[in-house]
């Protein structure tokens, strides 16, 4: 199945976690995700199945919207909820009690926040998947070892502090790849001398996919697994338990190692084909990369796209790139402009 799915990631799993999850699902191993979220945040995960997986490059730089609550009075190990309490004053870990906390108002933290704005230096956390010669930060702060990271330039294009009640501020944030909104709580907690870190983080909205095209894992799950139980219709839903008992006689056992550093070995269920259900929830491909102009070939332009050769498209002699369809939903290149009207396949997809 070639498609993009956005799902609904839910609290206390890692990005790789859902994805692995996904696999055993949909019984696929080509499958990634565009963006990675923290354990602690929930919401919009776009994930790429089949030959899609290709278009990650094109959203390696994508906006991000959130909503959060930043808790005032105590900061932490993780700049979140995740992480030990520090003591703020001395820099060691605390009781989970806050701190005395300077008179906070709305007013005052929402002027606080535009301080925020625009293009920053920003320091990664030390609890982060930034790697140090190579080993990620989070396994070298696990073992208390000093973890020295450098700024890196982030732009935040929307901060606002949208209420305040019992020293937790709810926020709203549109930011470039790579901010961390947690370092952003972290860092208001220290302006203010009292700590702070993320307590709660939803992913609205990434590039043109938002929390209102997600689905859970659950609802994922339940429409893969929907069929004909013995002497019963179908559209029957069977328990997860009575899904995994049944997989376990008849699907053979067989492991799958990840590339380097994506994850340990685990237990690949043989392949079924994904139901009609599922392929109904995948985002439509023309709805993809929406400032891309969309193209439909006729059967030889589609051949001699697919074979990698140039075609010409008088019609786009100002567009750097464009999609490439054969019919409504086959989307089979993107291909770059070269020179004038002729364009040249950039990347091909093959037939699913």
């Amino acid at each position: 199945m070639n498609g993009v799915i956005i799902l609904d990631k839910p609290a206390g799993f890692t990005s790789h976690d859902v994805v692995n999850r996904m696999r055993r699902i949909l019984g696929q191993r080509s499958i990634g995700h565009l963006g990675t979220l923290d354990p602690l945040a929930t919401g919009v995960l776009p994930l790429v199945t089949g030959s899609l997986t290709r278009l990650a490059q094109f959203y390696i730089a994508s906006v991000k919207t959130f909503d959060g609550v930043i808790r005032f009075g105590f900061a932490t190990t993780t700049y979140d909820s995740d992480g030990d309490p520090i003591d703020s004053q001395v820099g060691a870990t605390a009781p989970a009690c806050p701190a005395p906390t300077p008179d906070l108002n709305l007013d005052a933290l929402q002027k606080l926040a535009v301080q925020f704005q625009g293009l920053i230096a920003q320091t990664p956390p030390p609890f982060s998947a930034k790697k140090i010669h190579g080993v990620p930060a989070y396994k070298l702060a696990r073992k208390r070892q000093e973890v020295i990271l450098k700024p890196v330039q982030v732009e935040i294009k929307e901060f606002s502090i949208l209420s305040l009640d019992s020293g937790r501020a709810h926020f709203r944030a549109r930011v470039s790849s790579g901010t961390y909104m947690r370092v952003i709580a972290h860092e208001m907690g220290q302006h203010l001398g009292c700590g702070a870190h993320l307590e709660s983080l939803r992913r609205t909205a990434v590039a043109e996919f938002d929390i209102s095209q997600a689905h859970t894992l659950e609802e994922i799950e339940t429409l893969k697994f929907e069929r004909k139980t013995a002497g019963g219709e179908a559209g029957t839903y069977q328990s997860h338990e009575a899904i995994e008992a049944s997989e376990k006689v008849c699907h053979s056992d067989r492991t799958f190692a990840f590339p380097e550093g994506k994850g340990s070995e685990v237990e690949e269920p043989a392949a079924l084909a994904p139901m009609e259900g599922v392929s109904s929830l995948l985002i439509h491909p023309r709805q993809l990369l929406p400032h891309l102009p969309s193209v439909t070939a006729d059967d030889p332009t589609a051949a001699r796209i697919r074979s990698g050769r140039p075609i010409n498209l008088p019609d786009h002699s100002r567009s750097p790139q464009v999609k490439v369809f054969q019919g409504q939903r086959d989307l089979i290149a993107i291909a770059t402009r070269i020179a004038g009207t002729l364009f040249h396949p950039k990347i091909v997809f093959p037939p699913s």
